[in-house]
């Protein structure tokens, strides 16, 4: 018996696009080739509106699972592909239907006629190859409102594509068709969920996390290190870096008063993070905060932290409430492990009463008795950087090069 031979993609959003289309769908590609690149046998074709993986005997099965997590997909089938022949079609479409478990189930043919050349119209091909459909079968009845089963054939001018099944895919757009931003991931829930809906926007992200031994502990830089891998499945590789914080948060918590001093951490975080990102020519950086979550992330906060940089801050959950980030955190696999017990330093030195209303005027006093300077460039100087890569785990700064 005839198997599905072919996977065939659909781009939803991506077919707003104009004249800069290509650019998404070679994007596409190529995440999809990296995403597959196990499955040697595979080939992968596109044109302006959709694109095929050619399964050549690999095992369609984990290659469905691998592409429910590449952004720019809206959604995919498994196809069969036969000539403009009627015959042909009838035979395909029967099989295509025979690999699922259509007994007891209902079913309606959906034929749409691109190559106009072709001799029989779509309600024609509708019927031949639904009563085919039913001559060759038991168990199976016609619902041509709410069927089990939608039997939707393509004629092309290149051939005929048979498909039964959809799978959603991720939506959004390729991960690299946005530029570049930099993440800034601490240890907790929201910011990896921030990672990944800047990725589904497109956006590459290099995420920054600061470490402040011995406050944090190996086994808190190790958490990082395993959310940045459950990121990669979602955008593929990704550098991490991993800021010396300690000398910075003590000079703070020393200088500044206590109400004070988260502001003033925050302002220094976002300081390192933009001199991090000029170096590795990012456009953005992409923050976890939650409008009115907490002290640092009330408007007033907000506007006295983002002052430091005339980079763009972007928010994915700005209006999001934590049960709806929490939820999604599950969705995409980091949430388990966020929760593990580890401090990170945003979660040490915390003041008992931050100011939720701080004044802009006194952070500035409060900073000039400090020579922050020194230290910032310091911590960006020692700053280490791993590449964390899906398949193969943690690498170093150089693993990208060979």
């Amino acid at each position: 018996m005839r198997n599905y031979d072919r996977i065939l993609i659909r781009y939803g959003e991506m077919t707003t696009k104009g004249k800069n289309r290509n650019i998404f769908v070679r994007r596409l590609k190529n995440n999809i080739a990296r995403k597959l690149q196990a499955f040697e046998r595979i080939q992968i074709e596109y044109m302006r509106d959709r694109m095929y993986i050619l399964l050549n005997g690999e095992p369609h099965e984990p290659i469905i699972e691998k592409l429910k997590t590449v952004f720019g997909i809206h959604s995919f089938s498994l196809a069969m592909k036969c000539e403009n022949d009627l015959d042909a079609i009838k035979e395909t479409a029967l099989a295509a239907v025979r690999q699922l478990p259509y007994k007891g189930k209902t079913f309606k043919v959906s034929a749409r006629r691109v190559d106009k050349q072709f001799p029989y119209r779509s309600d024609e091909l509708n019927y031949e190859v639904g009563a085919h459909i039913l001559r060759q079968t038991d168990g199976l009845t016609v619902n041509v409102r709410e069927p089990d089963i939608d039997v939707r054939i393509e004629v092309r001018q290149d051939g005929t594509y048979v498909t039964c099944r959809d799978i959603f895919g991720a939506g959004g757009l390729p991960v690299g068709t946005s530029g570049k931003a930099m993440l800034m991931l601490s240890g907790g829930i929201d910011s990896p969920v921030a990672g990944y809906l800047a990725m589904k926007r497109g956006l590459e992200i290099e995420a920054v996390h600061f470490f402040s031994p011995p406050f944090t502990s190996e086994r808190a830089k190790q958490k990082v290190i395993d959310l940045v891998r459950k990121l990669t499945t979602y955008g593929g590789r990704i550098k991490l870096h991993i800021v010396p914080f300690t000398e910075v948060q003590q000079a703070i918590y020393q200088g500044v008063p206590n109400e004070y001093s988260l502001i003033s951490t925050r302002r220094a975080m976002l300081r390192i993070t933009d001199a991090l990102r000029r170096r590795q020519r990012a456009l953005a950086i992409v923050t976890g905060e939650s409008l009115g979550q907490v002290a640092s992330q009330t408007l007033e906060s907000m506007h006295v932290i983002n002052e430091v940089t005339n980079t763009p801050i972007l928010r994915p959950l700005v209006s999001m409430d934590k049960l709806e980030i929490i939820e999604l955190a599950k969705q995409i696999g980091t949430h388990d492990i966020s929760i593990l017990p580890y401090e990170d330093c945003c979660t040490i030195f915390t003041p008992r009463a931050p100011k939720t209303k701080p004044k802009k005027e006194k952070v500035f006093h409060y900073e000039s008795q400090l020579d922050l300077a020194p230290l910032l460039e310091k911590a960006v100087n020692d700053t280490e950087t791993l590449v964390i890569d899906e398949e193969t785990g943690q690498g170093d700064e150089f693993a990208e090069l060979f």
